[in-house]
């Protein structure tokens, strides 16, 4: 979770929503790691989970990482969550609780949906302050 934490200070540093995700392999090796780039590259879906599964997948060359884990910063969004199903995800870990936005534990609850064809572990509330406060500290200076 430090390194998705570093990831996402990166990404306020550079005017981004400060979410960062960390993707490792069964051994704990990071395979990717990524912070939100939504306005850099003018992209909604620009999410840090989504950039760095789609990278840990290129690495790999293939489209499901079944004996992977998902570290990041801030509760998964609906689209995220739909695309960590859709990645296979072994294990989600999580910082932030996101009440308005958040599709695990909140919103939509992607996995307890019926419909859902893969459901990983989630842990949620890893470093939950630290990202919080980042988060916070980040929309009070735009305020």
């Amino acid at each position: 979770m430090q390194i998705a934490l570093a990831e996402a200070r990166e990404a306020a540093a550079r005017g981004e929503v400060p979410v960062g995700a960390v993707v490792t392999d069964a051994q704990g090796m990071v395979l990717a790691r990524a912070g939100n780039r939504v306005e850099e590259l003018a992209d909604p879906t620009a999410h840090a989970e989504l950039l760095a599964l789609r990278e840990a997948a290129a690495k790999r060359g293939e489209p499901r990482l079944a004996d992977c884990d998902l570290f990041v910063t801030l509760e998964p969004c609906a689209m995220c969550a739909a695309a960590i199903a859709l990645f296979r995800i072994r294990r989600l870990v999580f910082g932030a609780y996101d009440p308005k936005g958040g599709g695990v534990e909140h919103g939509a609850r992607i996995f307890s949906l019926p419909t859902t064809h893969h459901r990983p572990e989630i842990v949620g509330g890893v470093m939950e302050r630290e990202a919080a406060a980042l988060l916070r500290d980040f929309f009070a200076a735009r305020r």
